[in-house]
Formats: C-alpha cells, structure tokens, sequence
C-alpha cells in the first residue's frame, strides 16, 4: 500500500473533498492487495457521492480482510448501499450478518436498516421484529424513532390496538423539542383505525398545536372521520335525564296527565243536547253545585294521591336506573350484544344494528372479516364502567379449533354497541420488553428511512 498516497486520501476526507478522497484512496494498493482501511474510507466516500453500488463493493472488499475486522460496522454499510442501490434481498443478507457481529458496538443502526430493508422486501412482520430490537437495543440514543416505524408496522398489519402503544411509548421517549407533531398524527390515525373517534381527536389536536406540523391529506381525512363520528354519536345519544324519565314511563307521549292522573276532566259537564239542563229549579242547581264540589274535592285529593305515588315510582326507578346505568348494565347486555353479532355473521345478516352508531362501512367489512361464520363464541369476562366495556372473546371454530378476540362496547342509551373487535393474536417470535414509563410489550415495524450513515473506524472522521 502506498502510505504517502493513503495520508493524502484521508487528508482529502477529512476536508470533506470526497471526489478527491475516492480517486486517491483507488490508488492506494495494487490489484488484490487487502487494506481494510482503505476500502473502508473509499466505501464511505463513495456513499457521499451517491455511487451506491460501488460503494457496496468496496465494503466487500474491507470484509474481505480478516486482519481490519469490524465486520458489523462494515456489514451495516454494505446493508444500506445495497438498500439505497435498489438490491432489498442483498441488504437484507447484510444486515443480518452485521447484527450477528457480538463485537459490534451499535447494532441498533443495523436493526434500523434491516427493518426497511424487510419492508422493501414486502416482509412487514419482519421488519417489526427489527424495529423492536433496535428500540430495545440499550445503546440506542433514540429509540422513539424505532418505535414510530414499529408503530407504523403494527398499522399495516391491522394491529390499531398495538400501533396505539407503541406511538404513546415513542411519545414517551421524544422530548418536545424533537417536534412530537408527526407522533400525534401517527397516533391520531391509530386511533380511528381502532374506532376511538375522541382520543383520536385530541392526538391530531396535540399534533398541530403550535403549527409547526401540518396534517398530511390521509391524516386530515383520519381527522374528519373521526369528527364525524363524534358529532353523529352526540346526535343520536340521548342525554341521561331523558333514559332515566323513559326507563321510569315517561316517554312523552301524553299517556299520562299530572295534572289529571284520573282522566276524568270534564266529565261533570252536562251535555248541550240533554234539555234536562236547561229546566232545572235553582235549588236544584244549588244542589247539584255542592255535589259538584264536594266530588271535585274528592277527585282532586285521589289525583294528587296518584299524582304523588307514580312520583315516588319515577324517582325510586330513576335512582335504581342510575346505579345499574353507572355499574355498566344495560339492556340488551353486552354479551347478548356479542352473542347477536356472532350469530348474525353466520347467517349472513345486517351487523349493523350491533355496532357503534356511525361506524363506516369499511370498519363494519373489517368486523364481519375477521369473525368466523358458524363458530359458537363464549365470553370469557367482560370489565365494564359506566361508558365503555371491554369483553375477552373465545370463537370455537366449526372444525374445533379457537380464536380469541378483545371487543370493546361503546354504550349506547341504556344499551351497548360493538366498536370494535380485535383478535388476539399470539406474540411475534423474539418480541421482548423494553422499558418507558412503565415495561410495555410491543412487537414491530417502521418505514425505510432516506439517506445512509456509514460506520468508520475510531481513527477516521465520521461519515
């Protein structure tokens, strides 16, 4: 190796001047002469420029010296040339064989790159497993980031109920100064997906609070939909006074008068065609006045009687209405509700009238999807508050097999409704822990992110 020449090179480099550097690290060695160094420092220089493939080749060329050694680093950066020259399947290999380098110092930045490089590959679950080991990886500076394309993962996989936690367990490990607008909305939409319209409205809130972020189209359209829904269930939901008045018989519709509980106002009217009326004495209408009187006092006393104890029923039912109401009873229950829904997707029947008012109709598709035709379901426990239940679901499947679902009930008057149905599926090979504001499991994914960072040796600047 001509060392006078590689000074020079790296002297280029560490000006930043990288045509120079690349053209002078090229003449360092003779054909099939092994430097590490020099082909580290070319492969980097190289990814400056955007010669991507090249830039592949002379990493290959570093790994080729067994003598250099830092095969993570190198392999890390052979992964993302490879990714950016369009070659997913090659980085893939790449990537994987850098996280195997037990003397690698942050494989994290290789778990990143493998998680859009199984993306690019179509392999979303995949990609998720990567997302959440560089997010646990405790070198990891910044795992919000890998959280975010975990919770992005989670999203194409229709998992709205994980996504959630891994966009809040981002948010966790952010600092507002990082600019948490584009966490917000990814949160936002999380929360339509998983049909829970309010929190959904207060994330994309967050999200362009101080207008530095601005809701992409499809997050406005999340936006939107989610404040449809919100101002349709405030519409058709009856306030509470009107459930209680109606459980207790006051619907309303004049069955019956306080102010005549007997309904027998007028009744002492004589008739214009009885003639009788009109011949009778004064002593015998005097006569009839004290009779008139005295049944008037004895009809007025017996409707205030009646008057006072169907108020006494009203406020007695309206009380017991109450507390059954804030104990999370309703009528049908909730797992009428389920069993309904179930059996009406086995003969193939309308599920609206059990969902949530306002529910599009591709969220109902998605319901009626994913829930078996034929299967007898059982509801294993339900946790349920004044407004909103949350049901364990177990579906034995025609052939014997099970399923299990999370379905969460929205309430609906004195009645519930179905918002959303979830099934609960087995954890993904090699999910683990990691720690935020309390230990929270996830499972994941991410986006490919633009650009590479290249690994170098300590004696050289950094890429």
């Amino acid at each position: 190796m001509d060392q006078q020449a590689f000074e020079q090179a790296k002297s280029a480099y560490q000006r930043g001047d990288w045509a120079t550097a690349a053209a002078g690290l090229s003449r360092c060695k003779g054909a099939g002469e092994l430097a590490g160094a020099v082909d580290h420092l070319l492969g980097n220089s190289l990814m400056k420029l955007g010669r991507y493939r090249d830039a592949a080749n002379a990493y290959a060329a570093a790994l080729a010296d067994p003598s250099y050694g830092k095969v993570g680093a190198l392999s890390c950066n052979q992964g993302r040339a490879l990714l950016a020259a369009g070659d997913p399947q090659g980085a893939v290999s790449a990537l994987t064989n850098a996280t195997h380098d037990a003397e690698y110092a942050t494989p994290y930045k290789a778990h990143l790159a493998l998680g859009n490089a199984q993306l690019a590959c179509g392999n979303v679950r995949e990609a998720g497993i990567a997302f959440r080991n560089a997010a646990i990886d405790d070198a990891n500076p910044d795992p919000a980031v890998a959280l975010a394309k975990l919770g992005s993962c989670f999203m194409q996989l229709g998992r709205s109920v994980d996504a959630i936690e891994a966009y809040r367990t981002a948010l966790d490990f952010s600092t507002p100064a990082a600019n948490q607008g584009s966490l917000f909305a990814e949160l936002g939409s999380a929360y339509v997906a998983a049909n829970r319209m309010s929190e959904a409205i207060d994330s994309f809130s967050h999200a362009t609070a101080d207008g530095s972020y601005q809701l992409t189209p499809e997050q406005q359209a999340s936006l939107q939909a989610a404040q449809k829904a919100v101002a349709a269930m405030a519409a058709s939901h009856p306030s509470d006074t009107d459930a209680f008045l109606s459980a207790a018989g006051y619907g309303g519709t004049g069955g019956y008068d306080p102010l005549d509980p007997l309904g027998k106002s007028g009744e002492m009217m004589p008739s214009p065609e009885d003639t009788g009326f009109f011949e009778v004495t004064e002593e015998d209408l005097m006569q009839q006045d004290r009779e008139w009187r005295r049944m008037r006092r004895k009809h007025n006393h017996t409707g205030l009687k009646v008057f006072l104890t169907l108020l006494v029923l009203a406020l007695l039912a309206a009380a017991g209405a109450g507390f059954l109401y804030y104990r999370g009873f309703g009528w049908p229950t909730q797992q009428a509700q389920i069993e309904s829904l179930f059996a009406t997707v086995t003969d193939n029947g309308d599920i609206g009238e059990y969902l949530v008012t306002g529910m599009s109709e591709d969220a109902k598709d998605s319901i009626r999807l994913i829930i078996p035709s034929g299967s007898t379901v059982t509801v294993d426990g339900i946790d349920q508050d004044m407004t909103t239940s949350t049901a364990k679901v177990t579906a034995t499947l025609p052939d014997g097999g099970q399923q299990r679902y999370t379905i969460t009930l929205g309430r609906d008057g004195l009645t519930w409704k179905i918002a959303t149905v979830e099934l609960d599926y087995p954890a993904l090979e090699g999910d683990a822990t990691y720690e935020g504001e309390g230990t929270e499991t996830v499972e994941g994914e991410a986006v490919p992110e633009d650009g590479a960072e290249q690994e170098e040796s300590g004696e050289d600047a950094s890429a």
